[in-house]
C-alpha cells in the first residue's frame, strides 16, 4: 500500500500496519513521517523501540533477531531500521523478504530509506516491503506546493496570511523546507494569533531559498524571466560554479535548437521534445521554449554562450554573471534582437 505524507495520520487514526516503508529525498517530511509512525506506536502500546542503523559491516543477524524476539516481558516492540545508502546487499534483501513475509501483532517496523533509483525500487526486496506494509513517499514540494504547505502550517498555530504573503514566505524558503518549517515557526513566536500582516512577515522572515542550476534550466525555459534572475543571483551568492551553469545553457540550447528543427520539418512540438531525450519537468518547459524562441536566434546565442565560456574560463573582458544574467533573460523571454545578440 502506498501513501503520501499528507494521508499518514489519517491513516494511523485507522490503526496500524506491522510494517512501514518510508523513503525519499526530502529530510522534513522523512523526520516528521517517522515520528508520527513511533507516537502512533507508543500510543498503541509499543513501548519497548529498538533502533537499527544499516552501515557498512552491519549484521542482519541483528535485524532477523530483533523480528523474531519480542520485547522484555512480551511488551510490544517497534523496530527502527535505517539503510542510509539504500542498499541492503544479497543478506540485507534477505532479511527484508523475510520481515515482509512473517509479520507479528506484537511487532512494528520502521524502515527508512534514502531516495531510490528505479533499478532499487523495481528490487524483490522492495517489492515484498510495499506488497506486505505501507509505503510512504517523501520527495521535494514542487514550487506550487509550496504556498499551500506553508498556508497549513500557520493554520496549527492559528494563523494566516494574504496570498501575497504566502508568495513571499514561498520565495524566501524554496528549496529548503527545514528552513520553512522554522520560518513558520518564528512567525508562530514573533507574531500574534490571526491574519498576519503582510510588512510584519516581511520584516521577520529571513531569505533562506535554495537552488541548484536544474531550477535555473526549469525558470528559462519556463519563461519566467524573475525567477530565472532571482534563481542566478542565489548561484552567485552560493559560489556555485560557473562552468556548469553554462554546460546547462548549452544543453538547453542544443535541445531547443533540435526541437525547432523538427518542428520545421513538420513534427508537433511534443513529439520533438521527446525526440531530443527531455522528459519531466524539463519537458513542458522546452516546449513552451520553442513555441517563444524564433529559431534565427539560435546560432546567435550559442555564439554568445561560447564566448560566455571562454569568459569564465578568464578569455576576454567583462563580468561572466552580468553576461549570464542576459543570456538567461533572452531565453526566459526578453529576448535580445538579433543584432544585439551577434555583437
Amino acid at each position: 500500500m502506498q501513501i503520501r505524507p499528507a494521508q499518514l495520520a489519517s491513516h494511523l487514526a485507522k490503526g496500524l500496519a506491522s510494517l512501514y516503508v518510508i523513503h525519499g529525498d526530502e529530510p522534513l517530511l522523512a523526520i516528521e513521517a517517522g515520528d508520527e509512525i513511533r507516537a502512533a506506536a507508543r500510543a498503541a502500546g509499543f513501548d519497548e523501540r529498538e533502533v537499527l542503523v544499516a552501515e557498512p559491516g552491519f549484521k542482519w543477524d541483528a535485524f532477523a533477531a530483533a523480528n523474531r524476539n519480542l520485547g522484555l516481558f512480551g511488551a510490544r516492540k517497534l523496530v527502527d531500521l535505517a539503510i542510509p545508502s539504500g542498499k541492503p546487499g544479497v543478506e540485507g534483501a534477505r532479511a527484508l523478504e523475510d520481515c515482509a513475509a512473517h509479520p507479528h501483532p506484537d511487532l512494528l517496523t520502521l524502515i527508512t530509506l534514502p531516495r531510490l533509483d528505479r533499478a532499487a525500487q523495481g528490487g524483490a526486496w522492495f517489492a515484498a516491503l510495499e506488497r506486505s506494509g505501507v509505503t510512504v513517499a517523501v520527495q521535494p514540494l514542487e514550487r506550487r506546493e509550496l504556498p499551500q504547505w506553508l498556508a497549513a502550517r500557520l493554520a496549527r498555530q492559528n494563523q494566516r496570511v494574504r496570498a501575497d504573503t504566502l508568495q513571499l514566505l514561498a520565495e524566501a524558503t524554496e528549496g529548503n523546507l527545514l528552513a520553512a518549517r522554522q520560518e513558520v515557526e518564528k512567525l508562530g513566536l514573533l507574531l500574534p494569533e490571526g491574519e498576519l500582516d503582510h510588512e510584519a512577515v516581511e520584516r521577520a522572515v529571513a531569505d533562506v531559498a535554495r537552488f541548484d542550476v536544474f531550477q535555473l534550466s526549469e525558470a528559462w525555459l519556463a519563461g519566467d524571466p524573475p525567477r530565472a534572475l532571482r534563481i542566478l543571483a542565489a548561484l552567485e551568492a552560493e559560489g556555485e560554479g560557473v562552468p556548469l551553469i553554462v554546460w546547462q545553457l548549452g544543453e538547453d540550447l542544443r535541445a531547443l535548437s533540435g526541437v525547432l528543427e523538427a518542428v520545421a520539418g513538420g513534427a508537433s512540438t511534443g513529439a520533438a521534445v521527446r525526440a531530443v531525450g527531455v522528459w519531466g519537468k524539463r519537458q513542458a518547459g522546452l516546449e513552451r521554449a520553442a513555441r517563444r524562441i524564433d529559431a534565427a536566434a539560435i546560432p546567435g546565442l550559442l555564439l554568445r554562450l561560447a564566448r560566455l565560456d571562454a569568459l569564465a574560463k578568464g578569455i576576454g573582458r567583462g563580468r561572466v554573471w552580468d553576461d549570464l544574467a542576459d543570456l538567461a533573460l533572452a531565453l526566459a523571454g526578453r529576448p535580445l534582437p538579433i543584432e544585439a545578440v551577434l555583437s
